[in-house]
């Protein structure tokens, strides 16, 4: 089972909306070698791990967990990007018999605002819907860290291209931090290979090229958090039996295994669309929302008179 906390493993940083970046970023997001495949190849083939191995299975759990938070950090940047584009400035949809979302059409997957409500959809950059048949799960050890580790450098790869598609600072933060990871997934993947006595460095060699050059992945790594790994157990892990001592990139960094990561950031609810027939909450459901919150901190406060009175 898995506990979770209501907060984003990255900042968002604020932008202007830029819909052709958000398409972009959909190929990392449901796209063959995007987060979505990565989340769930890991869950999978922690959940048909076979043998006593643990500390290989901790280490794929660990990494299947961190991307989940991916997942949801992806999709709300692309969300970012969506919203507000076109900008909306009547009260109504279509008052005046103006079409509010004119621009809609024009962008890259329309989907995005005639399905998605300007938020993220699991598909790729070309509107493809995300298929369970990217996820390899073989029952095989080395073969599965040997697809991961591959998975990774791919993913890693993509990212870098789709980060130099846009100077969006939203698109940019978020790209630039899942390069950071993939490349600390790469590591993960490859010491476990090591472990193993699997040399591969020359059966697989990691693309080989400087993400430190792009200016918000060099901040990220001079923090250290592209050599740490997060298990996300509350009952402990064997993680730390493969994720230590020296990178596997022989760049004289040395790895480090921890609980979760250092910092986390807060997630800002999604305005009010109402060119998208999205207005959230009417006034009848939101006085039963108030009401609702108003309830529940008073049950969970024994101070609060209305707790006695119940009594």
């Amino acid at each position: 089972m898995f506990y979770h906390v209501q907060s984003l493993i990255n900042e968002i940083v604020a932008d202007e909306p830029d819909p052709s970046a958000a398409n972009a970023l959909q190929e990392g997001l449901g796209g063959q070698f995007g987060e979505m495949r990565t989340m769930m190849q890991y869950l999978f083939q922690s959940f048909n791990f076979r043998g006593n191995a643990k500390p290989y299975l901790d280490l794929i759990q660990g990494v299947g967990i961190e991307e989940i938070s991916h997942v949801e950090l992806i999709s709300k940047t692309i969300a970012t990007l969506l919203d507000g584009s076109p900008r909306y400035t009547g009260d109504t949809p279509g008052k005046g018999g103006k079409a509010t979302m004119e621009m809609a059409k024009e962008q890259q997957n329309p989907h995005h605002y005639i399905v998605g409500a300007q938020g993220a959809l699991p598909v790729d950059a070309a509107g493809n819907p995300w298929q369970g048949s990217y996820v390899h799960s073989h029952g095989n050890l080395v073969l599965d860290l040997m697809d991961n580790l591959v998975l990774e450098a791919t993913g890693r790869l993509q990212k870098s291209r789709i980060y130099q598609m846009s100077e969006n600072k939203t698109l940019r933060a978020t790209v630039a931090f899942l390069i950071v990871r993939d490349e600390a997934h790469q590591a993960a993947f490859a010491k476990a290979l090591e472990t193993l006595g699997v040399n591969w460095s020359k059966a697989l060699p990691v693309p080989k090229f400087d993400s430190s050059k792009l200016p918000e992945v060099k901040k990220l790594m001079d923090a250290g958090i592209h050599r740490e790994q997060y298990h996300f157990r509350l009952d402990g892990s064997s993680m730390g039996a493969i994720f230590q001592g020296a990178s596997p990139f022989n760049d004289g960094t040395e790895l480090v295994t921890l609980a979760e990561p250092a910092n986390s950031y807060p997630i800002m609810p999604a305005p009010e669309r109402p060119e998208e027939f999205s207005p959230g909450l009417d006034p009848e459901l939101k006085a039963l929302a108030d009401a609702l919150a108003e309830f529940k901190e008073d049950y969970t406060n024994p101070k609060k008179t209305s707790v006695h009175k119940r009594k």
